[in-house]
């Protein structure tokens, strides 16, 4: 029996022996250009808030440039959440604020939620847009977003931002602002006025005739 045990015993060192071995062999071989460690993994969906009045904020995110690629420091970036109302009263999002990233924020639309309702800013076009970025923004960072709800005040929650890349790439940046082309218009020149010439007509002087 001690034998056979020793047997066992020696074959199970072997095996445990080859699977070390092969760990990283295993690891070597996922370390190559398409390997899943090499992606881009979110560390959440999204940040989470609620209000007193119990909306709640799901999934508040900015999405930023491709890797590598900030949006530049006067461009926009687009905002995209969604929000449910689990209180008794009916309340609306009724503006964004983006204090020290952007000078402006679009919000496309009124945004009222009636208990037990919620609404899907989700895109993938953007209803809610940062305008008129004050410093270039990549993913990977953190921002302060403030959304004013017309009963429950102001909400300030810590933003991530997420890169437009792997599982960010369905999702459509703000469309670029329409920019205004100047048209020259035609003037008209004045033209000479004809010049009236008066003529003076000398009219014949009487003759006095002497009568012998």
């Amino acid at each position: 029996m001690l034998r056979k045990t020793r047997g066992t015993t020696a074959a199970r060192r072997a095996v445990i022996g080859a699977v070390a071995l092969l760990v990283p062999a295993l690891a070597g071989c996922e370390a190559g250009l398409n390997a899943p460690t090499q992606d881009f993994h979110p560390a959440s969906n999204g940040a989470y808030a609620k209000t007193p009045d119990n909306i709640t904020i799901n999934n508040l995110f900015v999405l930023g440039g491709p890797s590598g690629s900030p949006i530049p420091a006067g461009g926009s970036a687009g905002v995209f959440l969604a929000l449910a109302n689990k209180g008794t009263a009916t309340d609306s999002l009724v503006g964004v604020s983006a204090p020290g990233v952007a000078t402006s924020v679009k919000l496309d639309r009124s945004v009222s939620l009636a208990p037990g309702a919620s609404a899907l800013l989700t895109g993938p076009v953007p209803e809610v847009v940062l305008n008129g970025l004050t410093r270039p923004l990549a993913g990977g960072q953190q921002i302060t977003l403030k959304l004013e709800f017309a009963r429950a005040g102001q909400v300030t929650v810590p933003v991530p931002v997420e890169p437009h890349d792997f599982y960010f790439d369905t999702f459509s940046p703000p469309a670029p602002s329409p920019t205004a082309t100047a048209t020259a218009t035609p003037t008209t020149s004045a033209s000479a006025s004809p010049t009236a010439t008066a003529t003076g007509t000398a009219s014949p002087s009487p003759t006095a005739t002497t009568t012998p």
